[in-house]
């Protein structure tokens, strides 16, 4: 996409040039003045750095150290959901010994209870997915803003005036890139990384163990005085 816009502008740029140079080569009549010069399309003080953002995000010490601590928490996620599904397993298999000694209405309600404890454990596991996608994009979050002042600083140095992300380019001198000096000056201002953790939370379910108590009846309205004979 940069590539495309940076392809255009300098086509534009050409196009303007050109035709200016075919406007100031016609010698204008004398009783009109000459036309204002074309507006320069490219600055002559052209600098560019290129970025492998993916690259810092892969390989600096605080992007390992955060892989670590998401992988190690999703392994203590899917122990406890490993064992909630083995209790579900047992239970299911005790409902179906007990089925020909109970009635339908029993069978009916154990059915119901056993369905809203595999619901919950549905809600569960997708509750610690999403907290995990959200820690690890709270703890990205914090390498990258460090990770853009050190290039904000890297640009003022070299007086760079535009600034390319690597896998938006197809070809470029690699003398442009600098990707390996803000790599070093990451890990140097950002070492280690602790994980900022996202509790899990699962979605609200109405509770049935202690429903709500029942309005009030209204009161019956008063009865008319009888009539006096």
């Amino acid at each position: 996409m940069l590539v495309m816009r940076a392809r255009a502008a300098v086509l534009a740029g050409l196009f303007l040039l050109c035709c200016g140079a075919g406007v100031l080569a016609q010698t204008p009549p004398a009783d009109q003045p000459a036309p204002p010069a074309a507006p320069a399309a490219i600055p002559q003080n052209l600098s560019i750095m290129v970025v492998d953002v993916q690259s810092l995000l892969q390989n600096s010490k605080a992007a390992k150290m955060v892989r670590q601590q998401i992988e190690a928490k999703r392994a203590d996620y899917a122990k406890d959901i490993s064992h909630k599904e083995e209790a579900l397993r047992q239970e299911r298999d005790a409902l179906q010994r007990q089925q020909p000694t109970l009635s339908a209405d029993q069978l009916a309600a154990k059915g119901r209870d056993f369905q809203a404890k595999v619901n919950d454990l549905d809600r569960d596991v997708q509750a610690k997915r999403q907290a995990l996608e959200q820690s690890n994009a709270a703890a990205l979050q914090k390498i990258q803003e460090v990770m853009v002042k050190i290039i904000t600083d890297i640009a003022k140095d070299r007086k760079a005036n535009l600034v390319f992300q690597r896998s938006e380019l197809v070809l470029f001198d690699q003398g442009f890139d600098v990707t390996d000096q803000v790599l070093q000056k990451l890990d140097e201002q950002m070492p280690t990384l602790d994980v900022p953790w996202v509790a899990p939370v699962a979605a609200n379910t109405p509770d049935q163990t202690n429903p709500a108590p029942a309005p009030a009846p209204a009161p019956a309205p008063a009865k008319p005085p009888a009539k006096k004979k």
